[in-house]
């Protein structure tokens, strides 16, 4: 599992952006998003690189 934080997520239609992203990079990915805390569980077949380049394609930027 891989664990990212999320900035700039704020409302749930971004949630709804980022887990759309993921799952057409990933279509069996398990996407888990706390929209609060702005963590974000990938379960899946990319590798870490790949979730964050998707993730910032959306225009969310990542944290460590």
């Amino acid at each position: 599992m891989i664990t990212i934080h999320v900035e700039g997520m704020t409302c749930s239609g971004c949630v709804q952006s980022v887990d759309r992203a993921l799952k057409k990079a990933d279509p069996g990915a398990r996407v888990a998003i706390d929209l609060e805390s702005g963590r974000l569980d990938f379960e899946g077949a990319l590798d870490r690189a790949a979730v964050e380049a998707a993730i910032e394609a959306t225009g969310f930027d990542v944290r460590d």
